[in-house]
């Protein structure tokens, strides 16, 4: 069945690129094989295997998804027992998550997987892992690009996989430009946008705040700044940026970027609640494509969003766990590409995230 939907998703999204027909089909017979594609399991002790996982947060929803997807692939599809997968909630709070990684040592992980609550603490808790002889794989919140060098200089058995969120906010932009007037609600000549954030120390933050803007901008539009705050990726704090932005700014607004869905779904609320329209007499867009969020686009009331693609990267960080444990070599840094999420394949996308249910 995800089979299926993995190809349905890749025809959605290729229809729009410039293949030739022939390339089409050769890259549709690539797709298929990668979705039931799995590592070679010879040698590893699935019965007996450590894996240590934090996560940074439980409460975030899309790390929810994530996580949950890890640890099915890990034990369904890899034939890992379920009781030695050791998953920790971080609570957004790096100490205690460090703490969390000194226990996993004590407790004589073979591998970790590891969503750092502060990427910047990366070199800190790669130190820490390498100098007990634990392979560490980072996810999602990608590490500074000189300690990710290291990693290779120094022959450090780490790794990350995840996106890069300057295609993130690309696509956000890209998406505000496809609209029928660019985003230029009330045809002044400029349009008028409010950003919602995450946390400013974090990658994905300011590369899809920077970026989505620079994609509108390339695209031939004036823009201009009306409010940045951050919302720490929270539905809530979203909804209550908006509210504020909204009692400032009124009509003004065209324009709402958000650097994460959750923020995207508070922010439709109180757009709901002012008697604004998506799509009418503003523009909304978020990341991560989660349900309620593609529904919303399927719906008209998100401009659109972006598949973040936690099947691949989830599949992609336990791989390369069973690579360390075979002792094969790794790349520093796997980067999974973003979908671009409109009304014209989102129902596809729909399907997709729905599917492990």
């Amino acid at each position: 069945m995800k089979r299926k939907i993995l190809a349905a998703v890749f025809w959605a999204v290729a229809a729009t690129s410039a293949f030739t027909g022939a390339e089409l089909v050769q890259a549709a017979e690539k797709a298929e094989e990668a979705a039931v594609q799995k590592p070679d399991m010879e040698g590893i002790d699935t019965e007996n295997t450590k894996i240590g996982i934090s996560i940074y947060q439980f409460d975030d929803t899309f790390m929810t998804l994530y996580r949950t997807e890890l640890v099915r692939y890990l034990t369904e599809e890899l034939g890992f027992d379920e009781k030695n997968i050791l998953v920790e909630d971080g609570k957004n709070n790096q100490e205690k998550q460090t703490n969390q990684i000194e226990d996993f040592i004590a407790d004589h992980v073979d591998v970790m997987i590891l969503n750092l609550v502060h990427a910047s603490a990366a070199p800190m808790i790669t130190d820490l892992c390498s100098e007990s002889g634990t392979p560490v794989v980072y996810i999602n919140r990608q590490p500074d690009p000189m300690e990710m060098e290291r990693w290779e200089m120094e022959g450090i058995q780490a790794a990350y996989i995840g996106a890069d969120a300057r295609q993130s906010g690309i696509f956000q932009g890209e998406e505000i430009a496809a609209t029928e007037n660019k985003g230029d609600v009330n045809g002044d000549g400029e349009v008028s946008y409010i950003m919602l954030q995450g946390e400013p120390e974090n990658i994905d933050t300011q590369y899809r705040t920077a970026y989505s803007v620079k994609a509108l901008e390339d695209a031939g539009v004036k823009t201009r700044e009306l409010m940045a705050q951050r919302g720490d990726w929270s539905q809530s704090q979203g909804q209550k940026i908006m509210e504020e932005a909204l009692d400032e700014f009124g009509d003004e607004i065209e324009v709402v970027f958000c650097n994460n869905d959750a923020m995207a779904l508070g922010a439709l609320e109180a757009i709901r609640e002012a008697d604004r329209t998506v799509g009418e007499d503003i523009y909304l867009t978020g990341v991560d494509a989660l349900e309620e969020a593609v529904q919303s686009v399927v719906d008209g009331e998100f401009t659109g969003t972006v598949f973040n693609d936690y099947f691949s990267q989830s599949h992609g960080a336990a791989e390369l766990a069973v690579k360390f444990l075979k002792g094969e070599e790794t790349e520093p840094v796997t980067l999974v590409d973003y979908v671009k999420v409109t009304q014209d394949n989102a129902e596809e996308i729909l399907e997709l995230v729905n599917s492990q249910k």
